[in-house]
């Protein structure tokens, strides 16, 4: 399957193939159907990325441990 940009990109060819004012009634429909067929799946998928992002920000927050760092721990042996 394609992914999400891939999708993006044809979808924008679709709408400006669709714009031009000799294209054909036929192939204006076909074109239509394959753009809505592709906005429902992108739809759909960011649906899915949405539902995954409110989880990770409902998610607790671990309490995160103070990292100390020893970078001048060189001078005190001195």
């Amino acid at each position: 399957m394609k992914n999400f940009e891939q999708r993006l990109q044809r979808l924008e060819e679709l709408g400006s193939e669709i714009k031009k004012s000799d294209i054909k009634l036929e192939d204006a429909l076909k074109m239509f159907e394959e753009g809505i067929t592709l906005a429902k799946g992108m739809e759909k998928e960011l649906d899915k990325i949405e539902g995954k992002i409110q989880q990770l920000m409902n998610q607790p927050t671990l309490p995160q441990e103070k990292v100390e760092l020893d970078l001048f721990s060189s001078l005190n042996d001195e």
